[in-house]
């Protein structure tokens, strides 16, 4: 999409790349987006997951293709004439999510760890896809249960750690930030020119919807770095470093579900 016709531009024009030098310095590689270290701390926020309210099916989302499949209710995937019906349909998706509506309630990971007794986080690992072994059949997830989306925040996630970012920004909703997206999430894949945006933090509801993106902003960080945030290309959270009295903000929200990994400060 041309810049002159994205609606980004005018609250959130591009910036040169080189605004993303010193964390390049920081955290090294920032291909799937730059992982800050604790600012002096950091916590996970964690991607949404949600479950029919009646609960989830037995039936996995493996089990319930093939059996559509088998039933001709739909026709195999397949890409230049080759059959991509291959491996576990797991369930899990990648990029933008949000509530899916009625019948549906928002699933915490603390209830999920506590019914299937996995932890919410095993120790030494990221928040991802190799969270909840025992919530799966064979690696794919009960129909019932729409389990986080690698890559970007959920938008109800998004715009609550806004709200929270801008309570403790000292300039509020005027806060100058930048926002990267990483090469990955946009359609150019400009590895050469990266792509960087310059606004108010009171606007940054729209960054969720960049039309040349399906992902929340890789990282997003005020201009005096007093914090910074990175959503990982392959995880399923968001790691927000900053002071201390921020991260105990986003422990204790009512909304947000956050977590402190120790083997990953």
């Amino acid at each position: 999409m041309p810049e002159e016709s994205n609606p980004l531009s005018g609250l959130w024009p591009l910036t040169p790349s080189g605004a993303t030098d010193w964390l390049l310095e920081l955290c090294g590689d920032g291909v799937t987006g730059f992982m800050p270290p604790a600012m002096p701390d950091a916590v996970w926020v964690l991607n949404a997951m949600y479950e029919r309210e009646q609960g989830p099916s037995e039936v996995s989302y493996h089990d319930y293709r093939q059996a559509s499949l088998a039933d001709g209710s739909i026709q195999p995937a397949t890409f230049a004439g080759i059959n991509l019906e291959v491996g576990i349909a797991t369930g899990g998706g990648l990029g933008r999510a949000e509530h899916p509506g009625r019948g549906w309630r928002r699933l915490r990971w603390a209830e999920l760890a506590r019914r299937t007794g996995d932890p919410v986080v095993p120790d030494g690992l990221l928040p991802s896809r190799r969270c909840f072994p025992s919530a799966k059949k064979e690696g794919s997830w009960p129909l019932g249960i729409v389990p986080p989306t690698e890559g970007s925040l959920d938008r109800e996630t998004w715009n609550r750690l806004i709200a929270v970012l801008t309570e403790h920004s000292p300039a509020g909703p005027d806060t100058r930030c930048l926002a990267y997206y990483n090469p990955l999430m946009l359609a150019t894949s400009d590895f050469d020119n990266l792509h960087v945006r310059a606004g108010r933090l009171g606007e940054a509801a729209i960054l969720y919807d960049n039309p040349e993106a399906s992902f929340s902003p890789s990282n997003l960080w005020a201009v005096d770095r007093s914090w910074v945030l990175c959503t990982d290309y392959d995880l399923w959270a968001t790691k927000v470093a900053g002071p201390a009295r921020l991260i105990e903000e986003l422990l204790n929200d009512p909304e947000i579900e956050a977590v402190r990994l120790l083997w990953a400060p």
